[in-house]
């Protein structure tokens, strides 16, 4: 008779079941309604998180702070954080009619209000992974802040280092800091993190603000002092869910008054039967593929169409941005500003206003002018909103008691990606996507290939592609076992599998949009998370990113008036 064989779990299989501890706890927090994160309602969360070790928070399991890893954190939450002892996520509550300034975080788009000294409010208006982003960087943040608690407490009531005192006068000094000053209190600060002077120096302009030059010390007090008030007066931190928010998650409210909304200006524009290609992608790469060559035409003589694709990227070019966008709104774009929470902002372009000769797309094809079709363009959706953004706008619009079926072409979702073979600003061309977590898989054909794209100096992949529950999970041992797996996985992204639930839905089940409706799925590499050094916490793409950008919209635009 066989002997059994006993198995030893995989780091893989520990990581996975790691993240499914955290989703799960992460549900049962909410459903509670509060939890104290360094306390006993938070050990789950913060157990998992230290087991899974994530790409983007390095060294989080190590005594030494996590400095790259604070960056990409900070940079998406509300600034003052780390001087709240409340954090209370919310609805969208009314707080946009107070007296309250809404905080925005430089790198997520959510409003964030400081109701005083002790809290911070954060409005969610883009559905659960929005929350399970907050509240894996809360726990991130609150675990560093242990570590700078454990390396200044010298006794039990209290006491604390040298460098601990000497941070705090600097911190509290209400004078601006001299080189020599910030230097010394860099050194203090170093000791503290356990990490060498260079170091400091280096990441400390990237903290700065132009309110807050010394914006690193400040967070690094504010962490320390909040978790020494923890351990010393059990005076825990603390993170609410406000009764609304509770009650109003994963009804699509917000997706439903941004759809509704939209319909009705396409309805006013006499645009609601024409035929319709929706595009997810940011706000300026299609406006600027049509409209650039007329509106920078002088530019256009001394450089090549991508050099001023660069240019018009770059932040000190505002006044090249404003001629694109004038000469937009005036041959054909409408832009839709949002209003409904979602913090998806759309252009509408009617091709019949816009003279396509003037492109430079090598357009073969025109069709007669009752079929000109509409270019739609959303914003980034932010992981499950992609459902109930695209769910909402694929359902008939009722005008007039009327129920009017949108035409629906095509669905273009363009975005960045994780990848996993290749390095940043390489192309992925999916051909599934696969719903971590979960048995779910969506293959699809998918109109770009890999042909569509190659020839251009930038490698391009085709195959499945993963829809992870939050990038800020990212896992080597779950990446490395998709890679190398018979899943073929090229790279990873928080969308697809939600844009191609909605998409099928629509066309497959309810029958609301045309069921051959055409699909087009293409992402650039923002980061490499099997790659030392190559996560996403390691800093953005630059003008890396403009080139696959626009060779993707290019390709997509190509397609759709080609009528390919």
């Amino acid at each position: 008779m066989n002997k059994k064989k006993h198995h030893a779990r995989t780091r893989a299989q520990e990581s996975s079941n790691a993240i499914e501890r955290m989703y799960i706890t992460m549900r049962h927090l909410f459903n509670r309604g509060f939890y104290k994160p360094m306390g006993v309602s938070g050990e789950t969360l913060r157990e998992a998180l230290l087991l899974l070790r994530p790409e983007i928070y390095g060294s989080i399991g190590d005594e030494k702070a996590e400095l790259e890893g604070l960056l990409y954190v900070i940079d998406r939450l509300p600034q003052g954080i780390e001087e709240c002892m409340f954090i209370n996520l919310t609805s969208d509550e009314g707080y946009g009619n107070s007296h309250f300034k809404a905080i925005i975080p430089p790198k997520r788009r959510r409003n964030c209000y400081r109701i005083d000294d002790e809290q911070m409010n954060i409005e969610i208006t883009r559905g659960r992974s929005e929350i399970y982003d907050i509240l894996t960087h809360l726990t991130f943040m609150f675990v560093e802040s242990h570590k700078i608690s454990k390396r200044v407490l010298i006794d039990e009531s209290g006491g604390t280092t040298r460098d601990w005192i000497k941070l705090e006068k600097a911190v509290l000094a209400k004078k601006k800091l001299t080189q020599n000053e910030r230097e010394i209190a860099i050194t203090h600060t170093a000791n503290i993190l356990g990490r060498t002077f260079d170091e400091l120096r280096f990441v400390y302009e990237q903290f700065q603000t132009p309110e807050q030059p010394e914006r690193l010390l400040h967070i690094v007090y504010w962490l320390g002092k909040l978790a020494i008030e923890e351990v010393i007066n059990n005076n825990k931190r603390t993170i609410t869910f406000s009764p609304v928010l509770r009650e109003r998650l994963g009804h699509h409210i917000h997706g439903e008054i941004w759809a509704d909304n939209i319909k009705n200006i396409l309805h006013k524009n006499n645009l609601l039967e024409r035929p319709i290609h929706i595009i997810s992608a940011n706000m300026h790469s299609v406006m600027n593929t049509i409209y650039a060559p007329t509106a920078l035409k002088s530019l256009l003589g001394k450089k090549t169409i991508f050099q001023v694709y660069e240019e018009i990227s770059k932040k000190e070019n505002e006044s090249l941005r404003e001629k694109v966008t004038k000469q937009a709104l005036q041959g054909g774009m409408i832009y839709i500003p949002d209003t409904s929470g979602t913090n998806i902002d759309v252009q509408i372009f009617d091709t019949e206003k816009i003279d396509l000769s003037k492109t430079d797309l090598e357009i073969t094809k025109t069709d007669k002018k009752s079929e000109k079709p509409i270019i739609f363009v959303m914003d980034y959706a932010f992981g499950e909103q992609a459902y109930e953004t695209i769910d909402e706008l694929l359902k008939p619009a009722q005008i007039d008691n009327k129920s009017i079926h949108l035409n629906v072409a095509s669905v273009s979702i363009m975005g960045k990606a994780g990848i996993l073979e290749g390095g940043k600003g390489d192309i992925m061309i999916p051909s599934a996507h696969i719903f971590e977590g979960t048995a779910d898989n969506y293959p699809f054909v998918n109109e770009l290939s890999k042909a569509d794209l190659d020839g251009h100096g930038l490698s391009v992949f085709e195959g499945s592609m993963i829809t992870v529950l939050g990038t800020s999970l990212q896992n080597k041992d779950i990446l490395r076992f998709f890679y190398n797996s018979t899943w073929h996985v090229i790279g990873l992204e928080m969308e697809g599998a939600h844009y191609q639930k909605a998409i099928q839905s629509a066309s497959k089940v309810r029958k609301t949009i045309n069921p051959d409706v055409k699909v087009r799925y293409a992402y650039y590499a923002s980061d490499n998370p099997l790659e030392t050094g190559g996560t996403l916490a390691s800093g953005g793409l630059g003008t890396s990113g403009v080139k696959p950008t626009y060779l993707i919209t290019r390709k997509i635009l190509q397609q759709i008036f080609n009528n390919q």
